[in-house]
């Protein structure tokens, strides 16, 4: 028998305020997004740093150059931000009358991943990943979801922020669009996949040895193949990137660089990296360079093998590391054609390609290092 529609179970009282504080919360996380976007364009992580690693409000008014009447307004986005795990407060005098009853800040891991304009080991300033993703255009495509859904767009279905801007990311069409935020994308994306590549590399040094040349498929600058080569002198590396990417890497001859189109060639090599590539791609699309890089490689018993790192989707890591690989995937839903995959879709991908087997070598976070044989 069909429910009847015209009526609702109504929550119990309980129920009903936690259903409110839970409509507040998710309704409103665009807002510490905003704050955390906030922060970055002030230069507030970067200026706890300066100051020793703890600042005080009035520290951060000074240094900022910010209005005297803004201090209250300032309390009030940091006590935002420590909710939300950016930085972390201490002191005051613990009679908890007062939310703003803090002395100084400090910075958290989360935060020290923002500071900008320092140079040291395994260090990639996270600035720009920030600025890219709550960039308007980013937003727009995100505002425009519910239109997206309603077309009916011919396939290859365009992600929203094709539909919106009539460009595609990370292409030619990104700095006719907005040169300023293709770069500040580029960088993003640049300090996005370099993030964690000592520890990739301490942690999975198994996946390297005995691997005398490799392809870096994709690899824009070429900062994680350089990386490999300091670790592993053995490694003769390429990079194999578009040519307005090539033309802008180092020429100091640390690693090869070739221009190129992965989608037709891969440089033969014994092993082949794709670090962060295929997510943003469609499966047809991953499925085309998969199979090049197939191609380029020896067999399984002459040591060759595809290495993918991307994200592998999957609640065993927690709910928290979950939930950021899902909003990762709205992000890639909403900005590219491509998406973040549980094993079963990679599994499928590397069937498809050709491949005969595969491992999963090392989680590390929400991304996963694979070993893929032909």
């Amino acid at each position: 028998m069909a429910a009847n529609t015209q009526t609702i179970e109504v929550p119990n009282d309980a129920e009903l305020m936690q259903a409110q504080a839970d409509l507040f919360r998710h309704s409103l996380y665009y807002l510490t997004s905003m704050g955390l976007r906030c922060a970055v364009e002030l230069g507030i992580p970067t200026t706890i740093h300066s100051l020793g690693g703890a600042a005080s409000v009035s520290d951060l008014m000074s240094s900022l150059s910010l209005p005297d009447n803004k201090l209250p307004f300032l309390q009030r986005l940091m006590r935002v931000l420590v909710t939300a795990g950016v930085f972390a407060a201490e002191g005051g005098s613990g009679s908890g009358r007062s939310t703003f009853d803090v002395e100084r800040f400090r910075l958290t891991p989360l935060s020290r991943i923002l500071v900008d304009g320092v140079v040291a080991d395994e260090h990639h300033s996270q600035r720009c990943f920030v600025l890219g993703v709550t960039s308007r255009h980013y937003v727009d495509a995100a505002f425009a979801l519910a239109e997206w859904f309603r077309k009916d767009l011919a396939s290859p279905v365009p992600s929203p922020f094709e539909d919106v801007h009539g460009a595609r990311l990370f292409d030619e069409s990104t700095p006719e669009l907005d040169p300023e935020l293709d770069a500040v994308v580029n960088e993003g994306l640049a300090a996005h996949d370099n993030l964690g590549i000592g520890t990739l590399l301490r942690e999975c040094r198994g996946v390297f040895e005995g691997v005398k040349t490799l392809v870096d498929c994709c690899g824009r600058h070429g900062a994680t193949a350089r990386a490999i080569v300091k670790a592993f002198p053995q490694i003769k590396c390429t990079v194999l990137d578009v040519p307005r990417l090539v033309d802008q890497a180092p020429r100091d001859g640390v690693v090869n660089y070739v221009a190129g189109d992965a989608f037709q060639a891969v440089p033969s090599a014994q092993a082949v990296m794709l670090k962060l590539v295929l997510h943003h791609l469609s499966d047809d699309d991953s499925v085309k360079i998969l199979t090049q890089c197939r191609k380029a490689i020896p067999s399984r018993k002459e040591g060759g093998k595809v290495i993918v790192i991307d994200i592998l989707v999957g609640p065993s890591l927690g709910p928290v590391m979950f939930e950021a690989q899902l909003m990762m995937d709205m992000l890639m839903m909403v900005n590219t054609r491509g998406r973040q995959r549980d094993e079963k879709d990679w599994h499928d991908l590397f069937t498809k390609a050709g491949f005969s087997d595969y491992k999963v070598v090392k989680k590390l976070g929400a991304r996963a290092v694979f070993e893929v044989y032909p």
